[in-house]
């Protein structure tokens, strides 16, 4: 007799705020979790069956850890691939599977994905160290980012002329021409080893031009059918041609012109999802452990206009976290705070998020920048 999904040990590498928000949906299935991380005061420290600290890139540490559960996910692409691919070939489920997140780590390999499956990307050049710029093709300002470990905004730079080039990353680089883009959107779609695919709708993505993350987000988008269809058949594009078990989130720029680019991908939750858990009949994390586990996919439509608002710590804070005047923003209808269990508070750092749901549009994004005004992290 199969196992059923509650027989089953999922271990997830990474105990952030995302493998956070997956074990509170897994709790829904009866899931027994496990979770590696570095950070003894991780989120998912206290809430994982099993918790044990131990560095995901280290060879040893993930493939000991693997070898004790039934099923391996990842909240994070910075693991050591290699303990992965072992642990796949001896019979362990890996999803995403070890070479998605392989072409992932690597944005210069992610490119030329892109390129190779006729996906349509800004242009692009690979560079060996930043003593090769010159050599750059396109003119001032452009974009350079770190082939590897770039997150969150870290990783990336406008290069507006020479003095910068000379400035830029001591590592591999990918350079890529600037897009004047109306917005930044993002579509996540989903595909269980059936092959069974759904997409949840565009989202409308505002970044901290400080922090260069994400720090207000519209769901669904406005934009016009034509687009959003467009976005959408593209994502699929890219989860069919990875072949890919589990969540894929699709960055993308929508040009003035209603061109759509590839920026990234990201084979996991992200957090241009987390407005799913109020504001869609299916969370992205139930998303993704319905298509890890191979079950049916779940209804991805929206709910609500929904808002989402990422709590970032304030400049010039950095300690034990104070969250100001959080009751304010609580005592508003429709307003759900999510806070991140992080102890300590930084510049920039993401310590939780809210999501402001309403049927009228522009009523939730004025309680949502009312809140993004209101609601702080300081220590």
């Amino acid at each position: 007799m199969a196992k059923q999904i509650s027989d089953l040990k999922l271990g997830i590498l990474g105990g952030g705020q995302l493998g956070r928000m997956l074990i509170q949906e897994a709790i829904n299935y009866n899931l027994v979790t496990h979770v590696l991380d570095p950070d003894h005061d991780a989120p998912c420290k206290d809430i994982a069956h099993k918790f044990e600290c131990g560095s995901i890139t280290d060879f040893d540490t993930v493939y000991q850890f693997g070898k004790k559960a039934d099923i391996i996910t990842i909240e994070i692409e910075k693991v050591n691939i290699e303990a992965l691919e072992q642990l796949e070939r001896e019979g362990k489920i890996v999803y995403p599977q070890p070479r998605v997140i392989r072409l992932i780590q690597d944005k210069g390999i992610q490119k030329q994905f892109f390129k190779e499956n006729d996906i349509p990307t800004a242009p692009f050049q690979l560079f060996s160290s930043k003593e090769d710029l010159p050599n750059c093709a396109f003119p001032f300002p452009y974009i350079v980012k770190q082939r590897r470990d770039g997150y969150d905004g870290k990783g990336v730079m406008l290069i507006s002329n020479a003095d910068d080039a000379d400035q830029a990353f001591e590592s591999p680089l990918l350079a890529e021409a600037l897009v004047d883009f109306d917005k930044e959107i993002s579509v996540i779609v989903s595909r269980n080893a059936n092959g069974d695919v759904r997409t949840f709708p565009v989202v409308e993505m505002e970044f901290n031009k400080e922090a260069n993350l994400v720090e207000f987000l519209i769901s669904p988008s406005t934009y016009p059918e034509t687009i959003q269809q467009k976005a959408e058949k593209i994502a699929v594009s890219i989860a069919s041609a990875l072949n890919i078990t589990g969540l894929l989130a699709v960055e993308m720029f929508v040009t003035h012109d209603g061109d759509i680019l590839v920026n990234e991908l990201a084979p996991r939750p992200h957090n241009s999802g987390h407005h799913s858990i109020e504001g869609n009949y299916t969370s992205q994390f139930a998303q993704h452990l319905r298509a890890i586990f191979n079950l049916p996919p779940g209804d991805t439509r929206a709910l609500s206009n929904a808002v989402m608002i990422n709590l970032l710590g304030e400049k010039k804070h950095e300690g034990l976290a104070v969250y100001q005047d959080l009751e304010r923003v609580m005592a508003i209808e429709g307003v759900y705070v999510h806070l991140y269990g992080k102890k300590y508070t930084k510049p920039f750092r993401k310590m939780g998020h809210v999501t402001v749901v309403d049927q009228n549009r522009e009523k939730a994004i004025e309680k949502a920048r009312y809140v993004q005004q209101t609601l702080k992290v300081i220590s």
